[in-house]
């Protein structure tokens, strides 16, 4: 389930106080803070993507491990397997 960030809304319209909420993507906003009952306000945050940085986890090893293939492009149109099963080299010729 996502995750949403919600600001509460001051009497004169800026934002007060913020906190995080797991709901599903088909509930509705909410209108009002779950505690306090103050007005609040769903504030848009940029999505937060895995990247590859966690080198164990997208590890050659760890992939095959978990059932991956994996191939890299060697040049002239081909791809060498890296990790997993399947044909060493994929030619696009």
């Amino acid at each position: 389930m996502p995750t949403y960030v919600y600001a509460t809304v001051n009497d004169d319209g800026s934002f007060g106080d913020t906190f995080e909420v797991f709901q599903k993507m088909t509930d509705d906003a909410l209108v009002t803070h779950p505690v306090t009952g103050a007005k609040v306000q769903r504030v848009p945050v940029a999505p937060q993507v895995q990247t590859t940085t966690d080198k164990g986890r997208f590890s050659n090893k760890n992939l095959a491990r978990l059932g991956f293939t994996k191939y890299e492009r060697a040049g002239d149109g081909h791809m060498e397997k890296k990790a997993g099963k399947g044909p060493d080299v994929i030619s696009g010729n």
